[in-house]
């Protein structure tokens, strides 16, 4: 018999649908090794499939489905015990209204999959809202550090955090590791984690001295997510690293052989005695943060980022940073009326000769500005010879209309030869100050005869062609 259907079914999206409804209907029907076909029982296609293909079958159901195919033959009833992705979600067990009830179900389910199971886990995961720190999850990692388990991920619900066991850290075949909601102690005998790829860290209660020190011990860490671990300050070594994802308040942020990022998203917080405190620095954070990423291709600001970036005494016009690689710059938001603001969006945008896509939001204060202030700034800072010779989208929320905005538009405009989007959102709700902001937009000359202009006023677009210009 033709079996390909079940092979090209795999790679459908309906796949799981398919399965549930299967096993629903062999249950209903009775039906084990056969299926009905009109009023007659013929052979079931799936009872004499290879290993191969039913263990992929059971890796794509859902964990209570995978349980339930033990109806469907003798061959298929202890299938399940052997599978080597174990996933626990929401819809393991049925919900109730009864928090403490379905925290007993959930825990007892786990437990159950686990004292059945036979063979390796290489995943295990659990992404359940409603089950909270319980006992048993020491028991659950201490079974997983004797499977060989390679992918863990552990995100319960955030009313308590529970404390990671130390046999967490025997798994040394470990390759990608998620943890929120928890407490972590690194044992004085850990060496690392020898396999891990990727590290994520959310809401998770430890010293900073801890993560360095986990971060530097993986060697072949490319991928590192920290959300939410508050108050650290952190130096970052990694010299595999490539993806890096920071949010929460830090005290200080360095980054120290990092050669091989590519991507880059902080969002950082800073209360104001936070921010005091990093001003009495002498660093120059812009340096300390960004020079040791020379290959950095998309780099992300928010919140108070842009800020913490812009804090140190040097002169960052005579810096010899440059990012070849950088083709996507998002930064929200940016102070137009900080000096070392503006002086930090344009380091790094005339650093970067290959950008394609910028992104700015503004955060000025149109009633702190005057008209006279840093009136020389642009022609100062700008660089003469600026061309941002592959920058072709533009997208800049938030606009208020200040001066030194409206000089960074003229900028962008000027300078920037295949330019064909540039998207302007005003925060200012006046129409008077709109239109201002508009004919000042027309006055400004383009480097580009494709750049078009919509400016995004009252929820419709007032679209500047360059040819409604001429």
């Amino acid at each position: 018999m033709d079996k390909s259907w079940i092979s090209k079914l795999q790679n459908t999206n309906d796949f799981k649908i398919s399965l549930s409804r299967m096993l629903d209907f062999s249950v209903k029907n009775s039906v084990v090794g056969f299926i009905k076909t009109g009023d007659v029982l013929c052979p079931d296609l799936i009872s004499d499939l290879p290993e191969c293909i039913i263990e992929s079958i059971l890796i794509k159901l859902p964990i209570r489905d995978a349980l339930r195919t033990s109806i469907l033959s003798s061959k298929w009833k202890h299938k399940w015990s052997s599978i080597t992705h174990l996933v626990f979600d929401e819809k393991s067990v049925p919900i109730c209204y009864d928090q403490q009830a379905l925290q007993e179900s959930v825990v007892k389910f786990i437990s159950r999959v686990l004292f059945l199971h036979q063979g390796p886990v290489h995943k295990f995961e659990i992404t359940h809202f409603f089950l909270q720190s319980c006992p048993e999850i020491d028991q659950w990692i201490l079974f997983l550090s004797r499977k060989d388990i390679q992918d863990l991920t552990l995100e319960l619900g955030n009313d308590e955090y529970f404390r990671m066991p130390s046999c967490l850290f025997t798994c040394q075949k470990l390759t990608r590791l998620n943890l929120s909601c928890c407490e972590l102690d690194l044992p004085h005998s850990f060496k690392g984690f020898p396999c891990l790829n990727s590290l994520s860290f959310n809401r998770v209660f430890t010293p900073p001295e801890a993560i360095e020190r986990l971060i530097s011990s993986c060697p072949r860490l490319e991928k590192f997510s920290l959300i939410w671990c508050d108050s650290l300050a952190l130096t970052i070594r990694a010299p595999q690293l490539k993806y890096l994802f920071l949010k929460g308040e830090f005290k200080d942020l360095c980054l120290v052989d990092t050669p091989l990022l590519v991507e880059l998203s902080v969002s950082m917080y800073m209360t104001h005695d936070l921010a005091e405190h990093v001003k009495l620095s002498s660093n120059c954070n812009f340096v300390k943060f960004l020079g040791s990423v020379p290959n950095l291709e998309r780099f992300d600001s928010f919140m108070d980022f842009t800020k913490y970036l812009s804090i140190g005494n040097h002169d960052l016009r005579h810096l010899a940073i440059m990012f070849n690689n950088l083709e996507r710059i998002q930064m929200a938001p940016v102070n137009f009326l900080d000096m070392k603001e503006r002086r930090t969006v344009l380091r790094l945008i005339t650093s970067s000769p290959n950008l394609k896509k910028l992104g700015i939001s503004g955060s000025s204060d149109i009633a702190a500005s005057t008209s006279t202030e840093d009136l020389d700034f642009w022609k100062n800072e700008c660089p003469s010879d600026s061309v941002l010779s592959k920058l072709k989208f533009v997208d800049l929320e938030d606009m208020s209309g200040v001066l030194h905005e409206i000089e960074f538009i003229k900028f962008l405009l000027g300078c920037s030869p295949v330019l064909e989007t540039m998207i302007i959102i005003p925060s200012i709700l006046d129409k008077e100050c709109q239109l201002k902001m508009l004919i000042e937009l027309m006055k400004f000359p383009r480097a580009s005869s494709k750049a078009g202009i919509n400016f995004i006023r009252s929820n419709y677009p007032i679209i500047l062609s360059p040819s409604s210009i001429d």
